[in-house]
């Protein structure tokens, strides 16, 4: 008898067996009642007002109100109902549909951000903006993530790839004054760091995860260490790049909502919307893409079909560093300016978690960068107002990631070989 399984269904010979599974009913339940503790015992007065445009838009959009305590009640009802939904469409289909899914965190996310912030105001283009641009490291860094990982080599280097591109775009930049030069050298940075990756877990065989922690411990120590011996001595000629400027981009940088937040940015950001669908068509719609793939699905049949598995892991995993690589380089060119210590603060470490979150995909992998970097963001816009402790606020953006991949993931398989060494038979 033959057993497949895929996704929640077992089928053995003729029979179909569907597996219920109730995590996600159960963790809806328990944020409408989390709903219900916040937005209605613990309601609070006054009115919420969301600004939707600024003064400089062509269109103007008037600012919206929100009652706190009636929408706090209207949220957990609906929130309820969607729980339920969902624990219905368990029973009667086996699944909770997406869109349930998506319904549940939008309703949920708008009322928080109108209980915590009551009774001040929003500035939704500002906060949308600074999502963006917490979000483009993650980005980058999931987008190298992928790759990696889709040709069999586990990416757990990311950040010394963050890191390493961080600190090398401020020092060339700061010392040709050309923040192109910054950039071509942080790519130039994580793919170094991801030569001494490929050189261990490939050629010599060594468990991936031990050798990308092993990398990220060495980055961080090599980097501390030149920053206090070489950048710290000379501040204005190493450590003093120029940045990006933003660039607006006619007509569209006008639009409300949208405008400012993806049309106002600089030329970094900018690579995101290129490297994005690139990546994603790329590895789905060219051989570069499918002879990737299948290394890290099936090394051994890529091999007999006259693929070259270790230079194919090679140089994929090379390439993902230099993409890294540009993520490092937001940090000193396109966000703060200049170097400091470990500055990217364990982003590499969250981008890596947004590659498990979006199944390994570059589209889906770069929607959960961003619901990391939101959530990133609303500890600085509501610790201000927000009745939480702002200790609280500050494990959001950790607490979001533990819960989008312990809980919301659901079963995923990542590549079947990725970190799996591949020794030529």
């Amino acid at each position: 008898m033959t057993v497949v399984a895929e996704r929640n269904i077992v089928v053995a010979g003729p029979t179909t067996v569907v597996i219920k599974s109730w995590k996600i009913p159960i963790i809806l339940g328990a944020f409408a009642l989390l709903a219900l503790v916040l937005f209605v015992i613990l309601g609070r007065n006054g009115t919420t007002t969301f600004i939707l445009a600024e003064p400089t838009d062509f269109l103007q959009v008037a600012p919206i109100g929100i009652p706190v305590r009636a929408s706090g009640i209207v949220a957990t009802v609906l929130l309820a109902a969607f729980a339920v939904l969902g624990a219905w469409f368990v029973r009667s289909r086996g699944r909770v549909p997406l869109w349930i899914d998506i319904l549940f965190g939008f309703v949920f996310l708008v009322e928080f951000l109108t209980w915590a912030a009551a009774p001040a105001s929003v500035q939704v283009p500002g906060m949308l903006l600074q999502t963006i641009a917490l979000s483009v490291p993650l980005i980058f860094g999931a987008l190298g993530g992928v790759i990696s990982e889709r040709v069999g080599v586990v990416n757990i280097a990311i950040e010394g790839q963050l890191l390493a591109g961080a600190f090398v775009s401020a020092m060339i930049a700061s010392i040709t004054h050309q923040p192109l030069l910054g950039l071509i050298g942080a790519m130039v940075a994580g793919v170094l760091v991801s030569f001494i990756l490929a050189a261990f877990s490939i050629k010599y065989l060594v468990d991936q995860v031990i050798v990308g922690v092993v990398i990220n411990v060495f980055i961080v120590g090599l980097t501390n260490f030149l920053y206090s011996t070489v950048l710290s001595e000379s501040p204005e000629l190493l450590n003093s790049p120029p940045r990006f400027e933003a660039i607006d981009i006619p007509v569209l940088s006008q639009i409300p909502v949208i405008g400012p937040t993806f049309f106002r940015q600089s030329l970094i950001v900018y690579l995101v919307y290129v490297a994005v669908p690139l990546v994603w068509f790329g590895l789905f719609h060219t051989r570069w893409g499918l002879r990737l793939r299948a290394v890290g699905e099936h090394p051994q049949a890529a091999d007999t079909v006259g693929i070259n598995v270790t230079r194919t892991r090679f140089w994929n995993v090379s390439l993902a560093g230099a993409i890294a690589g540009l993520g490092g380089a937001f940090f000193t060119l396109g966000s703060v300016g200049a170097f400091s210590r470990e500055m990217t603060g364990g982003q590499g470490y969250i981008a890596l978690a947004a590659v498990i979150f979006g199944r390994w995909d570059p589209i889906r992998a770069t929607v959960a960068a961003l619901l990391f970097g939101f959530a990133n963001e609303l500890q600085y816009v509501l610790q201000d107002t927000s009745p939480i402790p702002s200790e609280f606020m500050l494990m959001l953006p950790y607490v979001v990631t533990i819960l989008a991949v312990a809980g919301l993931v659901g079963q995923v398989r990542g590549p079947a070989a990725s970190g799996k060494p591949y020794i030529k038979s």
